[in-house]
C-alpha cells in the first residue's frame, strides 16, 4: 500500500498558524500545547455562547420578548487531551439551559473512562492507573475516581459477560499440529 500524498497547505491554515506563532510566542513543544489548550477553551467557550443564542432564539445584546434571557456566566475547569482548561458556561433565568457541548456536571471532555477501563482490563491497579493518567495528561485522578469509575461498569462488563449465547456463529477456527515423524528408520 503507497503512501497518501499530502495536500499542500491552504493559505487559511498558513495564516491561522502564523497567528498562533506571533500570538503566543512558540519556541517549544509545551507552548504548542499550551497555545493549543487555550484555543480549545476559547472553541468551547464559542460553541456555548452559540447554544445559548438558539436556546434563546436571539444573539447576546438583542432584544426580546423572550421572558428567558441570560444570567450571567459560571466558571467551570474541564480537563482534556491538554490538560485542565477553565471555561465560563452561561447560564439563562429559568435554569432550563442544557449545553450539548460540555454537558452540565460534565468536567472531563477526553473519554477518560473509556481509557481507565482499557487500563484496568489490561490488569493495572488503580493506583498505577492513577499514576499513569497524571503522567499523560496532566491532572491528578484519584485512586477512588478510578474504583468508581470501574465499579459504576463492571456491572454491565458482566452482564455483557454473562449473556446468553447464539446457538451459532459464522466463524470457523482452524488448527493444526505437525510433527515429522520418521517411521521404520
Amino acid at each position: 500500500m503507497g503512501r497518501r500524498k499530502r495536500e499542500p497547505m491552504s493559505e487559511g491554515k498558513k495564516n491561522i498558524i502564523g497567528m498562533l506563532l506571533e500570538e503566543y510566542d512558540i519556541k517549544s513543544a509545551k507552548d504548542i500545547e499550551d497555545a493549543l489548550k487555550d484555543f480549545l477553551g476559547g472553541t468551547i467557550q464559542e460553541m456555548l455562547e452559540s447554544e445559548m443564542d438558539e436556546h434563546l432564539g436571539y444573539g447576546a445584546y438583542e432584544r426580546s420578548d423572550n421572558p428567558d434571557y441570560r444570567n450571567g456566566k459560571k466558571t467551570k475547569k474541564i480537563r482534556g487531551n491538554f490538560g485542565e482548561t477553565e471555561i465560563e458556561v452561561p447560564q439563562d433565568r429559568d435554569g432550563t439551559f442544557e449545553p450539548k457541548i460540555v454537558k452540565k456536571r460534565q468536567k472531563d471532555i477526553s473519554g477518560i473512562e473509556q481509557k481507565i477501563i482499557s487500563l484496568y482490563a489490561k490488569g493495572m491497579t488503580t493506583r498505577q492507573i492513577s499514576e499513569t493518567i497524571e503522567d499523560i495528561y496532566g491532572f491528578e485522578v484519584s485512586d477512588g475516581m478510578v474504583s468508581d469509575i470501574t465499579d459504576r461498569l463492571l456491572p454491565q462488563i458482566e452482564d455483557w459477560q454473562k449473556r446468553p449465547l447464539d446457538e451459532v456463529y459464522p466463524i470457523v477456527f482452524i488448527d493444526a499440529v505437525h510433527f515429522s515423524v520418521r517411521d521404520n528408520g
